[in-house]
């Protein structure tokens, strides 16, 4: 008993410190850049607990709630192919925009 409640105290602190913040992006590429490429990056965001929230057919790219250090690992990523990420908003008419964790 002595030793199950620090175990289960030190447990939670690594759950608590792998659960960093995500914010909505929006990820898209260059038009030639390889499905590979786009299919990496997918793999990355989701092995880092990130969600993929759409694929696009248009363009080449995606939409996800991703951690702040998963983005730097995709901007690495693509040297060749390099990825324009933009926090994904709601854009009115009027111009004004909100967030979309809002």
């Amino acid at each position: 008993m002595r030793f199950s409640i620090p175990l289960l105290l030190s447990s939670a602190a690594c759950a608590l410190a792998l659960s960093a913040p995500q914010k909505p992006v929006v990820i898209s590429y260059p038009a030639d850049t390889p499905p590979s490429v786009i299919e990496n990056a997918i793999k990355e965001i989701e092995k880092d607990g990130g969600i993929i929230t759409h694929e696009y057919s248009l363009i080449k790219g995606f939409a996800a709630k991703v951690a702040e250090a998963t983005l730097d690992k995709i901007s690495a990523l693509g040297e060749e192919f390099a990825p324009y990420i933009e926090e994904d908003v709601i854009v009115r008419i009027d111009g004004s925009t909100d967030s979309k964790d809002e």
